[in-house]
């Protein structure tokens, strides 16, 4: 199949070629005859798929082959979760709109206010957004929605956990209106939070699914190391980078700190490296990312800020420092490389802090990884039991429900036995005397007389 099957405009398929980009992914294959029908679609595919023309082309086709709704409002808005992301996406789009009429503006959290509202007042006919920057528009009333004419929602799973539930309701009540056609991708479609969302913003979607999201990447050699502690896992890092040859490498962190002490400890063994992480402004994460993406650096360190979406195709390593929360995020860290038919390593150093998320990620996989190790540099420690009394009570709550219940029940309680109450004699405690009660008189009746027995 070729992109000319699909009836696209002759200046999308030159853009397309002009980017050497000939026959569709599987993912757009399945994905556009529904976009371009104008049907809502829910896709999900691993990460490197081609998702990203499987909702730009039908975006530029409706543009140029319908009448817009309205003059002034935009009429297609990409929601991304990132920066990074959408940078990414925004960029694509600038190719493809490069030899047409139509205007495309970026709107991310983190740059000017004034200067994007200014944007947004030129009638943009394309916005590529992160969900919270476009809800405080919104807010401020420097955009419509009203003649909207297709919503993306890219990584929307992503979306979520970052907490833009309320952000993407807010767009979707601005653009609430029969002919908005709504688009939405994410890792997973088997996901309570993303079936609750899609029940608001979708109409009688259509589903695509290209391979399982625990698909194994068959361009992707997965390494485990076992490590004892922080000074082990930076030894075992070291002796990676120095002694292993690779391109380009992404190491990712789990926290801020870890990602700049990380970058230092690497700059002052003389290797180029740059630190990346979500408190920085977004003109020094441009300037990372541009610098990164040219060459001019040779190791990103960084937290999961750029563990989706982004197409780095000179990154041949990439290395879990740190394990991560989410067993679904470690797919998409590990897919930032091995990207466009290209071969890549992955490796993970696991500790004792990490083998719950490791298990985790084994399970989500359906695999069991076999441990790597360096000469000179293994691990004493092997892994985790299971907690034993966990397994005790579980093993014994199993037992009572296979039988052991009757058994149980079948044997007589224990009876404690009786204790005598009388006091033999009296104790003091402390300043209160215990004394047993005088004992009532008998009266013994004589012929005589009545006596008692005292007598």
């Amino acid at each position: 199949m070729l992109f000319t099957d699909f009836s696209l405009d002759k200046r999308l398929l030159d853009s397309l070629k002009h980017m050497g980009i000939s026959e569709p992914t599987e993912i757009q294959q399945q994905a556009l005859p529904i976009a371009l029908a104008g049907k809502d679609l829910m896709a999900s595919s691993k990460t490197g798929s081609g998702k990203t023309l499987a909702f730009l082309l039908p975006a530029l086709q409706r543009v140029i082959s319908t009448r817009a709704l309205s003059k002034k409002d935009p009429r297609v808005l990409i929601l991304l979760p990132t920066r990074e992301l959408a940078q990414q996406v925004y960029g694509q789009l600038r190719l493809l709109v490069a030899n047409t009429q139509y205007k495309a503006i970026s709107i991310l959290g983190g740059e000017n206010f004034n200067d994007q509202a200014k944007s947004l007042s030129r009638d943009p006919h394309f916005i590529v957004a992160t969900p919270g920057r476009i809800a405080d528009h919104l807010q401020q009333r420097h955009l419509y929605l009203n003649g909207l004419e297709l919503l993306v929602l890219d990584e929307a799973d992503r979306m979520l956990d970052l907490g833009f539930a309320p952000q993407l309701k807010a767009i979707n009540d601005a653009a609430d209106h029969k002919r908005r056609q709504t688009l939405m991708f994410s890792a997973t479609l088997d996901h309570d939070d993303i079936n609750d969302i899609a029940a608001t913003l979708l109409k009688t979607p259509s589903h695509v699914a290209i391979g399982a999201s625990h698909a194994e990447h068959k361009d992707i050699v997965q390494r485990i190391f076992l490590v004892d502690h922080l000074d082990h896992k930076q030894a075992l890092l070291q002796h990676i980078l120095k002694h292993e040859q690779h391109k380009q490498v992404i190491i990712f962190t789990a926290t801020r700190s870890d990602t700049d002490r990380l970058a230092k400890l690497l700059s002052a063994e003389g290797l180029e490296t740059a630190a990346l992480s979500g408190d920085l402004s977004q003109s020094a994460r441009n300037q990372i990312m541009d610098k990164f993406s040219r060459g001019q650096q040779k190791i990103l360190v960084t937290t999961d800020v750029a563990s989706r979406g982004l197409d780095l195709l000179n990154v041949s390593l990439v290395i879990n420092f740190d394990m991560p929360k989410f067993a679904e995020e470690y797919v998409h860290r590990i897919g930032r490389t091995g990207r466009a038919g290209a071969k890549g390593d992955a490796i993970s150093l696991v500790g004792p802090k990490d083998w719950d998320s490791f298990k985790k990620v084994q399970v989500f996989l359906r695999k069991n990884f076999d441990f790597s190790t360096i000469a000179g540099l293994e691990a004493k420690f092997k892994g985790l039991r299971d907690n034993p009394k966990a397994s005790s009570a579980n093993a014994k709550s199993a037992d009572t429900n296979t039988g052991n219940a009757k058994r149980v029940a079948s044997k007589k309680p224990k009876v404690a036995p009786k204790r005598d109450k009388r006091f033999a004699t009296g104790i003091d405690i402390g300043d209160a005397p215990m004394r047993r009660k005088a004992k009532p008189a008998k009266i013994i009746e004589t012929d005589d007389s009545i006596v008692s027995d005292e007598e």
